[in-house]
């Protein structure tokens, strides 16, 4: 099981692009295509943690300041992105978007700096495994800066494409990790202590650190009836 989401071998990227990762978190996303290209790489996010984090993570790669390209964090707000329109090649703006009361503003923003023909790839809590979670766990979605809607794919997918981009494809990911949110939800005053838990995040480590063929396979055959997240990617006209 990867820790990306994104699918990077869709996305294209070719020496000497600029790709922006909105709302990078702790930067995997940023940092996988760093090291899978020769591009110019901009992580960017409101957290000042997480793009420390980031930055760290970043450095325990050697080979990451060998590479052609480069990989660099700044913060700021989807809201009003501080660049230039036609500026990207690819964005990505993976677990966003549900934490976002008004996402149009948020696409409009992605649509303004990717050039013509530009990638867009975004993904989202798929509708079932986040509709279970909402019902075992009140502060699952309370807290603050926690998730305030549960899309529905269909209705994201026609809401980009109503911005006249094309839809290329979709898949599925991470459904290992929907039993453990479950569990998270459902003994979520005392998550991190309660043995399930415990024991279902040491298999996630365990599956991610070795990567055997069963978790592997099982993950794979799983995502497209019971993937955590729904993952489309659009193509700029």
């Amino acid at each position: 099981m990867s820790l990306e989401t994104i699918d990077m071998d869709r996305l294209n990227i070719r020496p000497g692009d600029r790709l922006l990762d909105l709302g990078c978190g702790e930067g995997r996303h940023s940092i996988s295509a760093h090291l899978q290209s020769d591009a110019s790489i901009l992580g960017l996010d409101l957290g000042l943690q997480d793009l420390r984090t980031a930055r760290s993570r970043l450095e325990e790669f050697p080979v990451a300041s060998e590479k052609a390209g480069s990989c660099n964090f700044v913060r700021g707000t989807g809201r009003t992105l501080p660049f230039a329109d036609n500026t990207f090649d690819q964005v990505i703006c993976s677990e966003v978007l549900e934490h976002i009361p008004d996402y149009p503003s948020f696409l409009k923003e992605i649509q303004r700096v990717l050039k013509p023909g530009g990638l867009f790839a975004v993904s989202v809590p798929r509708y079932f495994p986040e509709w279970v979670c909402w019902q075992l766990s009140d502060a699952y979605h309370e807290v603050e800066g926690g998730h305030v809607r549960i899309f529905r794919a269909n209705d994201l997918k026609q809401r980009i494409q109503s911005m006249n981009m094309k839809f290329l494809g979709r898949h599925w990911a991470h459904s290992l990790h929907v039993p453990y949110w479950w569990l998270k939800c459902l003994f979520w005053d005392n998550a991190e202590e309660h043995f399930l838990v415990k024991q279902y995040h040491r298999l996630l480590v365990w599956d991610l650190m070795q990567q055997p063929w069963l978790t592997q396979t099982l993950d794979r055959l799983l995502n497209p009836i019971l993937g955590k997240s729904v993952v489309m990617y659009f193509r700029q006209p």
